[in-house]
């Protein structure tokens, strides 16, 4: 019938207020007004012109040179096998080697890997890297040289090797004038090569 506080149910509780701080406000009303409405607008406005222009060509000059990395990675077990097969065995392509168009919003644009055995992609070298790094190990191991900066000196050599092709590849296409290629290209195609 009466609950642990002592009130009969229904009877309404009075829940104490806490005491209002007697400090006055320092800064007065001044974020708080009617007026604040404007100058938040104002600086929303000003932030959004400077930021909204700032970003589109941050996008403009990183997607000519950085495509969408999503691209990269759109693949499945069909395409790794027959992507391995090309790159072994080269030889025994019978397929065309150029890659596939296709018109995207009036420009033309290349399939992803996915659809394309030509296109670069980014998981083949980012798997073989792996695979390189787990089998560099396991062979410092077996010969009772493994330690964690064994490891990490050989992925710091890895990853500085990647760079070096990456770079000499990019001095190359830089060099017979065609320096357009996006840089993830450049990245997959010398991870490929190495």
């Amino acid at each position: 019938m009466y609950t642990n506080i002592g009130m009969p149910p229904g009877v309404p509780q009075h829940h104490p207020q806490p005491p209002m701080s007697s400090q006055p406000n320092l800064f007065g009303n001044a974020f708080n007004s009617s007026g604040s409405g404007l100058i938040r607008g104002g600086l929303g406005a000003y932030g959004e012109k400077i930021l909204g222009s700032s970003s589109e060509y941050v996008q403009s000059n990183i997607s000519r040179y950085f495509s969408d990395p999503q691209y990269y990675f759109q693949v499945n077990d069909h395409y790794v096998k027959n992507k391995l097969k090309v790159v072994l065995f080269p030889f025994l392509h019978r397929g065309h080697w150029t890659r596939i168009t296709e018109p995207v919003g009036g420009r033309l644009s290349y399939k992803p890997p996915i659809y394309d055995i030509n296109a670069p992609d980014l998981y083949i070298p980012l798997m073989a890297f792996g695979t390189y790094v787990v089998l560099a190990g396991i062979s410092l191991g077996l010969r009772g040289k493994f330690s964690p900066e064994a490891l990490n000196w050989l992925f710091i050599k890895g990853l500085v090797g990647w760079f070096m092709q990456t770079a000499l590849l990019k001095v190359t296409l830089l060099s017979l004038g065609s320096g357009e290629a996006p840089l993830l290209d450049i990245i997959a195609y010398a991870g490929v090569l190495g």
